[in-house]
């Protein structure tokens, strides 16, 4: 027979898990996600001046990786001052429910490019990017999941209009829509 303290321990263990399980991932950064809009404007300015689709795709490229850098340290800096661990419990399902689409829109860009397709990339990155925030979102705030709606219906009206119009939808969903989300989310959920 266990006494009693093991079996209060194990109880409390198992009632702090399932918890955790159940809470939402609350370290979605809203002043990050404004930051990465203001990144995603700026970058909007510089690849309507590039002379070739090559260098277009360049830049956006390189936003990206900016974007993910910045989201990444603003995630861990309001999980950290929040004391919540970033992976662990919802942040776990958070990260693994965003990175599935994240990979195939990767897998995408490259097979598009090489195709010779790359105008449908812009569709095809918000369709993709508010796949990835939508899944997530269900492990998250409820302002997160709209931000991916918002941004999958960005995508899907880009795949039905001229794609020189493609740079336009970017800045308006991966900035416009990303500093308005974002500031909801830092508002309404702290930073």
């Amino acid at each position: 027979m266990q006494p009693i303290e093991h079996r209060a321990m194990d109880n409390l263990r198992y009632i702090r898990e399932t918890m955790e399980r159940a809470s939402s991932f609350t370290a979605v950064p809203g002043w990050g996600g404004v930051a990465m809009g203001v990144t995603a404007l700026a970058a909007t300015i510089m690849a309507a001046q590039q002379p070739t689709r090559d260098a277009w795709l360049g830049v956006w490229l390189v936003e990206a990786l900016v974007a993910v850098g910045l989201g990444a340290f603003a995630m861990e800096r309001k999980a950290r001052l929040a004391g919540v661990k970033l992976l662990s419990g919802p942040g776990r399902k958070f990260a693994l429910s965003l990175a599935p689409p994240l990979v195939a829109g990767a897998f995408l860009t490259m097979v598009l490019y090489r195709a010779g397709q790359d105008a449908w990339l812009p569709a095809t990155w918000l369709l993709i990017y508010g796949t990835a925030v939508t899944t997530a979102g269900a492990f998250s705030v409820p302002t997160v999941p709209l931000m991916g709606m918002g941004m999958m219906a960005l995508g899907a009206v880009a795949l039905f209009c001229p794609p020189a119009w493609g740079n336009w939808f970017m800045a308006a969903g991966f900035g416009v829509l990303q500093i308005i989300f974002g500031t909801l989310i830092a508002r309404k959920h702290g930073g």
